[in-house]
């Protein structure tokens, strides 16, 4: 009897500790990218991305760490806002590219509740994210006319619409990677719900459980920016993946619509490209914020896109 105890036990606990191992695995790049003062100066002392700094500032209720590349007030400042669970590493290879170092100074942001910016202390409301990240947008702008161009991937792409909403003659450009922005058109995994308790939060990263909090209320969040769309009046360029399975195509096609005050927008749909994009199709991620950054630099042509532009 005994034995077959231990037997029973032991099938029951094979999968759970196999379960585990795996969970360690998935999450571990959502820890590992969650870099603290110590690794982020390791980072920039490389030399890789040339001039580079960081430190915090208090935005209107909470400190926001960043790190800026360049400080020449003759080029534009071309900001990073990442997704989630992520923070400003996830901007780290695009940072690398000297031609976009030589183009504009480079801002990449912790959101809040990742990295820096209060690691594991959630701030769900967008409108509020984004008064603290439109702060330090304005104190790292160099001169009250320096242009300044938005990238926003993901829940970053939700940030950075709203940025361009609420302040709109703050921001010239806009690219919306993978964004979140129709309400209901995202993937939730199941996990979400039982992690999001009390009584197991405490097993997971705080990354996660600030990703957690954000997901559960990305709807209510969304719904409350849906009468602002006409307020964005900066060039926007939108990309999505037709295979996007968490954040659904149907969100590209939703802020197109949206953008009917906006000076021009692109949209370009990605065929086969997941959500991924910034390892998918980095060039052409560069290719358009140099295409922005560089219209509201220099040139007064207008930008052209291989599917959607008006």
């Amino acid at each position: 009897m005994f034995r077959k105890k231990r037997f029973y036990l032991f099938l029951f606990l094979v999968p759970v500790l196999l379960f585990l191992v795996y969970a360690a695995y998935r999450l571990k790049p959502f820890v590992e990218n969650q870099w603290d003062d110590a690794k982020l100066t390791a980072a920039i002392a490389r030399g890789t991305y040339g001039d580079a700094t960081f430190g915090y500032l208090k935005g209107p209720s909470r400190k926001i760490r960043y790190v800026q590349l360049g400080e020449d007030p003759t080029k534009p400042l071309l900001v990073f806002i990442h997704g989630s669970p992520s923070s400003s590493a996830f901007w780290f290879n695009l940072l690398s590219d000297s031609t976009l170092r030589a183009e504009a100074n480079l801002l990449a942001v912790d959101r809040p509740g990742y990295g820096g910016s209060g690691l594991g202390l959630p701030m769900v409301s967008v409108a509020e994210q984004a008064r603290n990240i439109a702060a330090i947008i304005q104190d790292r702008q160099l001169t009250p006319d320096q242009a300044v161009v938005l990238h926003g991937s993901s829940y970053g792409g939700t940030v950075s619409a709203r940025i361009a909403m609420d302040y709109p003659d703050l921001i010239d450009g806009l690219l919306l990677q993978s964004a979140s922005t129709a309400p209901r058109e995202e993937y939730t995994y199941w996990a979400t719900y039982p992690t999001s308790h009390w009584s197991l939060k405490w097993l997971l990263p705080s990354a996660i459980n600030t990703a957690n909090s954000e997901k559960l209320n990305h709807q209510t969040q969304l719904e409350k920016m849906a009468d602002k769309w006409a307020n964005i009046k900066a060039k926007t360029v939108i990309l999505h993946g037709t295979a996007d399975w968490l954040i659904y195509p149907p969100n590209a096609y939703y802020s197109c619509d949206q953008l009917v005050n906006a000076r021009e927008v692109v949209h370009h749909m990605l065929p086969g490209k997941e959500h991924d994009l910034i390892w998918t199709a980095p060039q052409l991620l560069k290719r358009y914020l140099l295409k922005l950054v560089r219209h509201e630099a220099t040139s007064p042509d207008s930008l052209a896109g291989p599917q959607t532009a008006r």
